[in-house]
C-alpha cells in the first residue's frame, strides 16, 4: 500500500482570506488571536497588541480537509500555533504534523519564496499539494526541477480562501497519483 500524498496548509490565504473585502464572507467566523510570531512585530501594549490579529476561518473547512486523500500538516508561520488555535476553529485534529521553519521570512537568493526550499526538504521525496497564497510560478519551476515526486503547487487568492473549485482540483490531483 503506498502512502497518501501530503496536503501542506498554510492559514493565512487558504485557510484565513484575510484580504477579503467583506468584514466576515459567507461561511466564515471572525475571532482575534494572539499568535507569537504576529505578537514579536506589535508595539507591547499597542492597541494591536492587545486586540490581537483578526482572523477569519470556515468551521467547514475542517471536515472538508479531512475529508480528502491527503495526510495533512502545517506549512504556516503559525507553525505549533496552528494546532491550538486554527485547528479547533475549523474542525481539524490538534496534533496535525508542523513544518518548522529554519527561518522565518528569510530572503532567498534566487528569489523563491521562503517556504519553497524548507519545504522540499521536509517532504523529503514524498507526493504533495501545497496550498498557499504566495506561491509564485517561480517555485513551481523550483519544484519541478528539484523534487522526483508528483507535487501541486496551488496559489489561494488571500480575498477568497480555499473554494469549492480549489477542493476539487486538490481531490482531481491525488486521485491521479
Amino acid at each position: 500500500m503506498t502512502a497518501r500524498p501530503l496536503l501542506l496548509l498554510d492559514v493565512d490565504g487558504p485557510l484565513n482570506p484575510y484580504a477579503a473585502r467583506l468584514p466576515r464572507p459567507r461561511g466564515y467566523t471572525t475571532t482575534r488571536l494572539h499568535p507569537a510570531t504576529w505578537l514579536a512585530r506589535q508595539t507591547p501594549g499597542s492597541r494591536s497588541h492587545r486586540r490581537g490579529l483578526r482572523v477569519r476561518l470556515n468551521p467547514a473547512h475542517g471536515a472538508q480537509l479531512t475529508a480528502l486523500p491527503y495526510e495533512l500538516a502545517w506549512a504556516t508561520t503559525w507553525m505549533h500555533e496552528a494546532n491550538e488555535m486554527i485547528a479547533p476553529v475549523v474542525g481539524l485534529p490538534a496534533d496535525l504534523p508542523v513544518i518548522e521553519w529554519p527561518e522565518l521570512f528569510a530572503r532567498d537568493p534566487d528569489g523563491l519564496y521562503w517556504k519553497t526550499r524548507p519545504l522540499l526538504k521536509w517532504a523529503a521525496g514524498r507526493p504533495f499539494a501545497w496550498v498557499d497564497d504566495m506561491i509564485t510560478d517561480r517555485d513551481t519551476a523550483y519544484v519541478a526541477a528539484h523534487h522526483d515526486a508528483p507535487a501541486l503547487l496551488l496559489r489561494i487568492h488571500p480575498r477568497r480562501g480555499l473554494r469549492a473549485s480549489d477542493f476539487a482540483t486538490l481531490t482531481r490531483w491525488a486521485a491521479s497519483h
